[in-house]
Order: structure tokens, then sequence, then C-alpha cells
């Protein structure tokens, strides 16, 4: 398929003022939910977890207990990579009080444990923090409210967009940890779904490490992560079978990981001095040629690897071939 300059820049754009309003709503309306169950924001003002991101946040506390949530946008809107107007907006609610651990294993010269940092075992609740978000969100939206394996999900209407919450637990990574220090943890989330395991991301850093990338590359990186998911979800809308699996192979969030693995000097040196249409395509050739590295990337949080496993790696090459063969330009 060939692609004119004016498309590509087109597809670069970030999200517009309105989209913007829309991350602000979709956080006021759970947190406003959330207040049945004894939650208030103390009327702090909502706002971005890091300057010049849309990954608008707020902290709730309990006024009858000990119980403290936070709640901010993630994924693409947070990290302004939205392509798509009608994506949902995703909203991690993390129950901070109660925390999972991550420990050197006992076979190590350095084990831990609870006792090395006083923590004990919190009881079982009645019910989960994923039922407690579920019931207040559908007292506020009714019908409109669908609980999904990782999230409840609030379909939108004219008003609002529709909005994924995602309920879970703060993890804390204690393995670099040799002081005993309580506060010394690398903090992610974990999320417990209703059917398979627990899942560890790590959704802040993600937004952080995106927001500086993108500044030391001049705004180039994220402008490529815009086109580069744009093209999988043509690729996705194609009829040509080759091209819809080999873009339902990879996420969006894959790809951004991916191009966030490219040298920053890669992107100044290319992006700066070409035609969107011709950078785009060396940015092709480059990925063509480190294929044999994709094993030893990262995701953009700079924690986990990108390719978890052999299929996950063989899904990623396909899709840069197929990628390679669907795009030509003016």
């Amino acid at each position: 398929m060939k692609f004119t300059e004016t498309m590509l820049d087109n597809y670069s754009q970030p999200l517009s003022a309105t989209e913007d309003q829309h991350c602000k709503n979709a956080i006021r309306m759970v947190s406003d939910a959330l207040k049945r169950l004894g939650f208030t924001d103390d009327g702090k003002a909502i706002s971005p977890l890091y300057p010049d991101t849309y990954a608008y946040a707020i902290q709730l506390r309990s006024t009858n207990g000990y119980r403290n949530v936070k709640l901010f946008v993630q994924g693409s809107y947070a990290n302004n990579t939205n392509v798509r107007t009608q994506s949902d907006v995703d909203i991690a609610v993390i129950q901070e009080e109660v925390f999972i651990t991550g420990y050197r294993p006992a076979s190590s010269s350095f084990p831990q444990s609870d006792a090395d940092y006083n923590f004990s075992t919190a009881p079982t609740p009645n019910k989960s923090f994923k039922d407690e978000v579920q019931e207040c969100l559908e007292y506020k939206f009714g019908s409109d409210v669908e609980r999904k394996n990782k999230s409840v999900k609030v379909h939108g209407n004219t008003n609002r967009k529709d909005a994924d919450t995602v309920p879970c637990r703060r993890y804390r990574d204690y393995r670099n940890d040799y002081r005993k220090d309580a506060n010394n943890y690398v903090g992610g989330i974990v999320i417990t779904p209703d059917r398979g395991p627990r899942i560890i991301n790590y959704p802040e850093q993600h937004i952080a490490n995106g927001r500086s990338k993108n500044i030391a590359t001049h705004q180039y990186y994220k402008k490529m992560v815009r086109i580069i998911k744009k093209m999988r979800y043509l690729m996705e809308e194609s009829c040509y079978t080759p091209y819809v699996s080999a873009a339902q192979g990879v996420s969006s969030f894959m790809l951004e990981s991916l191009l966030w693995n490219i040298d920053d000097k890669w992107y100044l040196d290319n992006c700066g001095a070409h035609r969107k249409v011709y950078a785009f395509q060396l940015m092709i050739n480059l990925l063509k040629a480190s294929k044999g590295l994709f094993k030893s990337y990262k995701e953009a949080n700079g924690i986990k690897p990108l390719c978890e496993d052999d299929t996950a790696f063989t899904k990623l090459c396909t899709f840069i071939d197929s990628l390679s063969s669907f795009y030509d330009y003016e």
C-alpha cells in the first residue's frame, strides 16, 4: 500500500484537547463512584503523574480507616500514543495499603522475607477489591457496567468515552534492596484476573520512560510510535489474511516498546533529516536488520523482557516482515 507524506503526518499527530478532556473526565467519574466506599480526595485536583503527559491521577483515602487508593490513566492515552479516537480510556485503580512483595529467593546469597521489613499477612477480605469497584460503578452507571476478565468496563455514551478500570494491588519489588528499607522498592501493579495467573506490570515506569525518550528524541519517538500503530490497524483491517494475522499477533504496547529500544541518536539523525515517509522506511529497514536483538530488548518500562517467549519473538519478527511488504510510499 502506498502512503503519502500527508497521510503519515496525520497519523503522527498527538491527541486533541478534546481527547485530553476525556481522560480527565474518565478519572473523575471513577473517583466519584469510589466515594461510595467512604473514600475522599480531600478536594485535591486531578493532575498528571508527570509533566506533559495525559496520565491524569488522583489519590483517595478512606475517611473511616487506613485504606488508600491511587487512580491514574494508563495505556495509550496516558502515553499520548493513541491513534484511534474511539479507544477506551484505561484507568488503573491501585489498592496501596495492601501490597504484594517481590523478594530475592531463599537460595540467593542475600535472601529476603517479610520479617526483614516487619510486614504481616493481611487477612482475606469478604469481597475482592474488584468486586467493590464493580459494585460502586454499577451503583453510579447501572447497566453500562460490564465485568471483564482483568477489568471492569464502563460503556460510554454521548457524554463520555468507554473506560476500562483495572482494579489491582501495589507490587513492591525489593530484589535490589540491601538495606532492609521498606521504602526502597520498584513499584508495579498486580492484576488478579477472574481467570488465569496474576499479571505484574509497571505502567508508571512506562509513562516516565516514554516521556523521557520523547524529549530526548525531539518528539520523534512518539510520532513514529503513532505511525507504526496506525499501520498495524490498517493491516488488521485489510483483506489480505497474512497481514491480518501478523497484525493480530502483536499488541500496540509491544510495538511502542519495540521502538523504545531504538537508540535516541537514530531518531535524531534520521527523523529530522528526512521526510516521514522515508524515515519510516529507514526504521523498518533497521528493525528487519535488528531482529536478532529482539530477545534482549525490554518493554518500555525498562524492566520486563519485550519477548516473554519464543512465540512472542516469532510473532514480532513476522509482523516486521509483513509491515515491510505492506508499506510503500510516494
